[in-house]
């Protein structure tokens, strides 16, 4: 993990890039919070209350922002209105920012985004970078510093201890109220299913035996830390939801998510035999994470599901394996049992209703 950089220099260099990327539309920005401080609003006890307070609702920070997940959520929130701090823990991400902002891959905004250098590993510096917004996105983004293993035990031991950190300081954080982390479907599937029909969902864990049995890192670590957020959550009080997706695909998914990607994949073909490989578009994933967010003050709570697509056929399987450049190749044995399902019906049922009232508005 990265180190804080607490010297005047790299403070320096942060706030230059903050002003680069509000540079196309800082006079919009401006006009924007002028209009919205000279028009206050009277809440439900008749309290006149400024305006500018309801920007900070719409305040959020997202961990790992420059991941492959991290910049669809932070497309997507600035497409919703939202003004957006992101986290950055090292001196290579900053640089990643500054060319995203470069090339475009950045979606421009007249709501704010900034960079924060912060350490996932202290809940004092996190805390301090979550202060004022309202909400956090917890990617739980990491890369192998080998690079070449994919997701080692040690790995999901760190996942553990900075997914405990960053609800710990969500907790902390008087200003956050709702905290979304991303989880994964190896969270739920890994278990001894039986002969029996079944069906697997969000109320369903891994065996931490099995992945422990199976050297299935990837699927101990994002178990683990999903149960160690929820520990402080339902402990503290504040709201969290968690969402566990498939397989993060999209637009060169492989050279843009290399760690998780080969991770996933352990065990890929005993997944593919059970019915259980699943994938999830990385833009329709982003768009979950905002929608349950919003939908937590309402009738959002507790897992989340995500997949669109099962990969059932020899050929999907192939394919997949084209793509990733990963050998999973098919052995002989029966494609797909039909006694087992997975089941998103939860998201699909929210993302549906969200929909309809977007549309109906």
């Amino acid at each position: 993990m990265g180190i804080l950089r607490p010297d005047e220099s790299k403070r320096i260099e942060i706030e230059e890039f903050r002003r680069m990327l509000l540079d196309n539309y800082v006079e919009v920005h401006t006009n924007y919070k002028a209009k919205l401080v000279e028009e206050e609003f009277i809440n439900n006890q008749g309290v006149v209350m400024p305006a500018v307070q309801q920007v900070e609702e719409k305040k959020v920070c997202v961990t790992s922002g420059v991941s492959f997940l991290g910049i669809a959520i932070v497309n997507q929130l600035l497409l919703r209105g939202y003004s957006v701090r992101v986290i950055v823990d090292n001196q290579e991400d900053l640089e990643k920012l500054r060319d995203m902002e470069n090339s475009g891959e950045m979606r421009e905004s007249s709501n704010s985004i900034e960079a924060v250098m912060a350490s996932l590993t202290q809940v004092e510096t996190l805390s301090e970078a979550f202060r004022d917004c309202c909400g956090v996105f917890h990617t739980a983004a990491f890369v192998d510093p080998a690079g070449l293993s994919g997701y080692t035990k040690s790995m999901a031991e760190i996942e553990v201890t900075v997914s405990k950190n960053v609800t710990e300081a969500c907790a902390a954080t008087s200003s956050v109220r709702k905290c979304i982390l991303t989880s994964s479907l190896v969270a739920c599937i890994w278990q001894n299913i039986g002969s029996n029909s079944r069906t697997i969902d969000h109320d369903c864990w891994s065996d931490e035996s099995i992945c422990t049995n199976k050297k299935l890192w990837y699927a101990l670590g994002k178990l683990k830390a999903e149960k160690v957020a929820w520990n402080v959550a339902e402990k503290s009080g504040f709201k969290l939801a968690t969402i566990c997706a498939g397989l993060v695909t999209g637009s060169a998914f492989f050279t843009r998510n290399p760690t998780s990607t080969i991770a996933y994949l352990k065990g890929a073909q005993e997944m593919f035999k059970n019915g259980l490989l699943a994938a999830v578009d990385v833009n329709r994933l982003a768009k979950a994470h905002v929608m349950v967010f919003e939908e937590m003050n309402k009738t959002a709570f507790g897992r989340y599901v995500s997949f669109d697509k099962v990969i059932k056929s020899e050929d999907e399987f192939e394919k997949l394996a084209r793509e990733t450049g990963i050998e999973i190749g098919v052995n002989s044995f029966t494609v797909t049992r039909n006694d087992i399902k997975l089941s998103n019906v939860k998201l699909s049922r929210l993302m549906s209703t969200t929909f309809r009232c977007i549309s109906e508005h």
